[in-house]
């Protein structure tokens, strides 16, 4: 099955059926159209997968892939069009352009916890480009997958879209094929399956990865402001199942109480006295996580730093809003990404010891700064490497479109929204066009000392090396 799909799709690109603007914008309009008819099937295929409230999938799903199509649709004949740029004193006279051109057929290999934008976000951009298309949703997110399944060829040019659904066995069919570019959300541990198989074909490759993403928190903060920000960002992005989502707070010993005691009275707020039975927050996605998230806690070193929550619900999938105090940097839940409901707080002497304690361990995703210290702020962007940053909020720079969102290191290889998307699944050719004049003779050999003092001269820019040049000197002989 994934060698056929791979042949149709070879032969629609070859065909050129995607290349033209029209095929392009028509494909991205019927993918906003899509999501305005069948908004309640999204919402209901999320919320069957992960308990999703649906206010929170329509914020951080449905609409962010609105936007994303609107977006690109809006500038998309810009995006295609050439870029001319200088030509060089070498080459005159002569004229320089970067066309952007589609890589060919590509592969997106989706992710579980956000299953309908991670998803269909990478596939606007695959479009955009001008490439044929093969999704692979997650397996681990049936229902998302399933409705993918039907609703794509709907709307869709079948012949050059393509969804493939099932589990390890199929996405492994998939990646014994060759593809122009391939595109990974997930797992590093599964990032590293991916390279491995793309490196036999030297297939490009774009890996959307995690880490452990830190939170400083200053005590000069606005308190109230920062903490609702924090919980929102961690909580309130499918409890804590978010590559982007922090991973652990670094504050200073002093002001650690009054962080914790802000962060419990919010939480009660936001999701009562047992957030078990809150409508607004995600169930963890399935046992082998629930499993794997408990474990986390049930270590002795761990379990006696918990300072508010803990509460499971094997039975519903449920894991409440957790906070552990200084738990040991030797644990697992200190060694690797969480990616659920648990937020370990460190603490330091100095808030400026943050950075030495984010930077020991791999680059995150994402890093987070809060405070309205400029200097500290400065000291943290310069110092912290990370995909991005955002100071005195979680999450809400991947809602710009001008920004580019990706990884380093650890965390992820390449880049996408807005232009980056487009960008990510173009290949950018030079393209340098010359006329019959402007014969430089002191280009061919034999090179005398006379040609060479030309050539010397041109290379450095010398104007006068280009006149003698283009006037044809040294003469030669014909």
């Amino acid at each position: 099955m994934a060698a056929e799909a791979v042949r149709e799709l070879r032969a629609s690109f070859a065909a050129g059926r995607t290349r033209p603007a029209e095929w392009r914008a028509a494909q991205l309009r019927a993918l906003v159209r899509m999501i305005d008819e069948k908004e309640s099937d999204i919402t209901a295929a999320i919320h069957d997968d992960l308990a999703k409230p649906h206010m929170e999938s329509y914020l951080h799903e449905i609409s962010l892939a609105k936007s994303s199509c609107k977006f690109a649709l809006d500038r998309l004949k810009n995006w295609m069009k050439p870029e001319k740029v200088p030509a060089a004193i070498t080459t005159f006279p002569s004229s320089a352009q970067i066309v952007p051109e589609p890589l060919g057929v590509v592969l997106i290999i989706s992710a579980w916890n956000y299953p309908f934008l991670l998803s269909i976000d990478p596939v606007i951009g695959a479009i955009a480009a001008g490439n044929a298309v093969v999704l692979k949703p997650s397996e681990i997110a049936p229902a998302t997958s399933s409705m993918f399944a039907k609703l794509l060829p709907e709307y869709v040019d079948s012949t050059c879209i393509k969804v493939v659904e099932g589990g390890v066995s199929e996405t492994t069919a998939l990646l014994e094929q060759r593809w122009d570019k391939i595109f990974y959300t997930g797992s590093g541990t599964v990032g590293r399956i991916v390279l491995e198989a793309a490196a036999k074909h030297l297939t490009p490759v774009a890996l959307e990865l995690g880490g452990k993403c830190p939170a400083i928190v200053d005590s000069d903060v606005d308190i109230h402001v920062a903490v609702k920000r924090l919980a929102v960002g961690k909580w309130g992005c499918n409890n804590g199942q978010a590559c982007i989502a922090p991973d652990y707070i670094i504050t200073t010993k002093s002001f650690a109480p009054e962080l914790v005691d802000s962060l419990k009275r919010v939480l009660e707020r936001f999701y009562g006295k047992d957030p078990l039975e809150s409508a607004d927050l995600s169930r963890i996605v399935n046992s082998k996580h629930f499993q794997r998230l408990t474990e986390l806690i049930e270590e002795k070193k761990v379990a006696d730093k918990i300072v508010y929550g803990g509460q499971t619900d094997e039975k519903k999938l449920k894991i409440a809003p957790t906070i552990l105090l200084d738990v040991p940097q030797d644990t697992a839940l200190m060694k690797t990404e969480i990616f659920g409901p648990f937020l370990p707080i460190v603490t330091v002497e100095k808030i400026e010891d943050s950075i030495d304690v984010v930077n020991s361990k791999t680059k995150p995703l994402a890093a987070y700064l809060f405070t309205k210290n400029k200097k500290l702020q400065q000291d943290f962007v310069a110092n912290v490497p990370a995909g991005g940053m955002l100071v005195n909020d979680v999450a809400l720079h991947l809602t710009n479109p001008h920004l580019p969102f990706g990884g380093v290191g650890d965390s992820g290889t390449g880049s996408y929204h807005g232009k980056f998307s487009f960008d990510c699944f173009s290949h950018k050719k030079a393209v340098l066009v010359r006329s019959f004049g402007g014969e430089a003779g002191a280009r061919y050999p034999p090179y005398t000392p006379e040609k060479q003092k030309i050539l010397r001269g041109l290379i450095n820019g010398s104007f006068i090396a280009l006149i003698l040049a283009l006037l044809g000197f040294p003469r030669e002989r014909r």
